[in-house]
């Protein structure tokens, strides 16, 4: 390193890190939220501090310098060291003193919240959330890019670079207008709804496929043309008689003060779940507090809505 140069900063390693794994300027850029011209910036910058080459830059691609191969695992043992360090700080002011990025489905988020944000405070005084809200797709893009420090979502996929912990199963309930002709049972046989127009939310929502899939499965027609941009307007479509449609348990008890408007069924013999979970980077400095906080929130949703959800064993 030539005299009076700047250290390295833990970004630079970060973004050092990130883009010896991808080999790719534009890709990095996306995974980690920045600009392509920044990630640049800074590759250029961390080069210049420390009087090496790191990548070499070519028409056919990037490759690693041999400089390069011989420093990424000591920038990733520094990263590292660094996490641990945060985390154990975090540890010592205690992990739920803090303010944390949290993201939810806009689907689930107003009929889940109210029950355990309340309760939560009560239990963690300090303990705050920005909250907002995203399909799901986007919630674990966001997640990726540090715009969330944890999501609850249905996502499932293995990640190694994700920790999933499971919180509860929610039933989708077939709901009809009132004076539809199978009205008045608890149970509908699948096949009696077969040619029924069912109504469902825009396809950037999670349990869109989930009913898509279900009515291929007995024959039932989805409506692409009048699809729901909330579950209030789907609610709405529905008692207005424009078709059928399935409803989020947790809706259902939070919204449905009108029993009269909507009869509220199952399909019998073929129940329709999604399951939600709470979801962090494995290098997040509040893992080991995240994953008590899902301890907390499956034994509040057991204690308050045990009769709309099922809770998860972790």
């Amino acid at each position: 390193m030539t005299s009076g140069s700047k250290s390295a900063t833990n970004t630079q390693l970060r973004y050092f890190c990130a883009l010896a794994r991808n080999l790719s300027y534009r890709r990095t850029a996306q995974l980690l939220g920045i600009s392509q011209p920044t990630l640049t910036a800074q590759i250029n910058a961390l080069e210049k501090s420390l009087g090496l080459a790191l990548f070499e830059r070519s028409r056919s691609g990037t490759l690693l310098s041999p400089e390069g191969r011989v420093l990424l695992p000591f920038a990733e043992e520094t990263i590292q060291a660094s996490l641990r360090f945060e985390e154990k700080a975090k540890d010592l002011a205690g992990g739920a003193q803090t303010t944390y990025r949290l993201g939810i489905p806009p689907t689930l988020g107003p009929y889940l919240l109210p029950f355990i944000l309340p309760e939560l405070h009560r239990r963690f005084a300090k303990l705050k959330f920005y909250v907002r809200e995203a399909a799901p797709s986007q919630l674990v893009q966001g997640l990726f890019n540090g715009d969330y420090d944890l999501i609850i979502s249905p996502y499932s996929q293995e990640s190694s670079q994700l920790i999933v912990s499971k919180l509860f199963v929610e039933p989708l309930k077939f709901v009809m207008p009132s004076d539809h002709p199978l009205a008045g049972s608890k149970y509908v046989e699948p096949e009696d709804i077969r040619g029924e127009t069912v109504l469902a939310l825009e396809d950037t929502h999670h349990f869109h496929h989930q009913v898509q899939d279900i009515c291929g499965e007995i024959g039932a027609q989805l409506a692409r043309d009048y699809e729901g941009t909330s579950l209030d307007t789907l609610r709405q479509m529905v008692v207005m008689g424009m078709g059928v449609s399935f409803l989020p348990g947790l809706y259902v008890h939070s919204e449905l003060h009108r029993p009269d408007e909507l009869h509220v069924c199952e399909l019998k013999d073929k129940p329709i779940v999604r399951q939600h979970n709470l979801i962090w980077r494995n290098t997040a400095p509040g893992r080991i507090f995240f994953r008590e906080l899902g301890n907390h929130i499956r034994q509040i949703v057991s204690e308050s809505l045990s009769h709309a959800v099922q809770v998860s064993d972790g």
